[in-house]
């Protein structure tokens, strides 16, 4: 009698035990990434995540123009989202996929743990981090090389649940001795200051490793007066990290904006600006200078012209990386 009143308790347990693992993994709480490529070209976003954070169920894919595309990030993940540009896999019998910018080394459309080489446009994010807060920015740090903005969705509202980004494609007006060209000579990304140059007062580290002996150099005026709210540089923190409640926001993040349809997204989160009250976008502004490096300020005028990107392999710049990336992160 005791051994067939075993089997039912037996299979009674482990019901029991798989609806409680089935709560626990529903109760598992996840933040949604919706990427947009509003490009007129095929963008290939890569994705890294931070060592010690859970990984997503994917490091790299291709958007055509105008396509979307969602990833469900896991609770507490901690990472970065970037865009690469005139990729293709290699015709000559390798096969390896590689991108004129913003490649990450692995030889495949997946990026697989590896960052982006700079000059990039980075967008960072800390999801529930400190104080029950999702932490992120745009960063132009490690230089640009596409426009692109973070818009929360349904963010609870706050001084700093805000859009953040750069709708302005540098890669035009870059100065100079920062500009990375291709083929035709047209730019296709723009370098900081410490990838053209490569010194410690541009990387704030050595002497130069405090808010007060580290200043913005012209390049990182260059970069924050085209991109108010973005990164220009280490110490940026006051106008450039933006925060929502975690749990109660999805971000979209998208590639070459237009002014109206971030005005869209825009109306559908909280509104909401960043402490210094600085505008998305410096609109009133053209660029001065543009093609010769003759002028880093800008003249009031009209908004400037976009440039299309053109094919060149970009050599990697992987020493600006170890230089800014071990001071300039998100709040954890």
């Amino acid at each position: 009698m005791a051994i067939h009143l075993m089997l039912p308790i037996s299979i009674l347990l482990s019901s029991l035990r798989y609806a409680a693992d089935a709560l626990d993994g529903a109760m598992v709480s996840v933040t949604t990434f919706t990427l947009t490529n509003s490009c007129g070209y095929t963008v290939w976003p890569g994705l890294l995540s931070s060592a010690g954070s859970p990984p997503l169920p994917t490091t790299g894919f291709a958007l055509a123009p105008r396509e979307s595309r969602t990833v469900d990030a896991p609770a507490a993940w901690s990472g970065r989202i970037w865009g690469r540009t005139l990729c293709a896999a290699d015709d000559q019998g390798s096969g390896r996929f590689a991108c004129a910018t913003g490649e990450c080394g692995s030889g495949t459309v997946e990026c697989a743990g590896g960052g982006a080489a700079p000059p990039t446009t980075l967008a960072e994010f800390t999801l529930d981090g400190a104080g029950g807060n999702d932490f992120y920015d745009v960063s132009l740090v490690d230089g640009s090389n596409l426009p692109m903005v973070v818009v929360p969705q349904g963010g609870a509202s706050g001084p700093t649940c805000g859009a953040t980004g750069c709708l302005v494609d540098l890669n035009g007006p870059c100065p100079a001795d920062l500009r990375v060209v291709g083929s035709d000579g047209a730019g296709i990304a723009c370098k900081s200051a410490y990838g053209a140059y490569g010194r410690t007062q541009d990387c704030c580290s050595g002497d130069y490793g405090t808010p007060a002996t580290c200043q913005r150099s012209a390049s990182s005026q260059f970069f924050k007066k085209a991109c108010p709210r973005a990164y220009s540089y280490v110490y940026d923190d006051a106008t450039s990290t933006f925060t929502c409640t975690s749990g109660t926001a999805t971000y979209l993040i998208t590639f070459c904006p237009s002014i109206s349809s971030l005005k869209s997204s825009v109306s559908s989160s909280s509104g909401s600006t960043n402490p210094a009250g600085l505008p998305l976008v410096n609109d009133t502004v053209s660029f001065a200078g543009r093609g010769d490096g003759s002028s880093y300020p800008y003249a009031y005028a009209s908004a400037p012209s976009r440039s299309a990107p053109c094919a060149l392999a970009l050599a990697a710049a992987a020493f600006t990386w170890l230089c800014v990336a071990p001071r300039h992160r998100l709040r954890l």
